[in-house]
């Protein structure tokens, strides 16, 4: 069983910063790619951002220059770190892992980007 658990979301004011999270099994984590998707009020889920390996991060073009994805295999745990918060950046994001041919989301955590 694949589970994802996240962390970090939350309010915050437009230009502002936040972290998210997102821990696996070591077993899942070790195999799987590792991504972010995001899905706003009346609109499609959509990939954020996408760790094909720690050297190949592939970024939508609303997160390209402001977010960057990481990982950290000592905890098993994948980051993206948002700045210069619009918004529209307003979502639910979503954990993603791509194990075995198969897509895995996390329970989403929300982020509100409002003055």
């Amino acid at each position: 069983q694949v589970q994802l658990v996240e962390s970090g979301g939350g309010l915050v004011q437009p230009g502002g910063s936040l972290r998210l999270s997102c821990a696996a099994s070591e077993t899942v984590f070790s195999v799987a790619v590792m991504g972010w998707y995001r899905q706003a009020p009346g609109k499609e889920r959509e990939l954020v951002a996408r760790l094909i390996s720690a050297d190949r991060p592939t970024y939508a073009d609303s997160a390209k220059g402001r977010f960057t994805i990481s990982r950290d295999s000592a905890k098993n745990t994948v980051y993206l770190q948002m700045n210069s918060l619009k918004p529209e950046d307003t979502a639910v994001y979503y954990c993603n892992a791509l194990y075995y041919g198969y897509n895995y989301f996390g329970q989403g955590t929300q982020v509100t980007v409002s003055s």
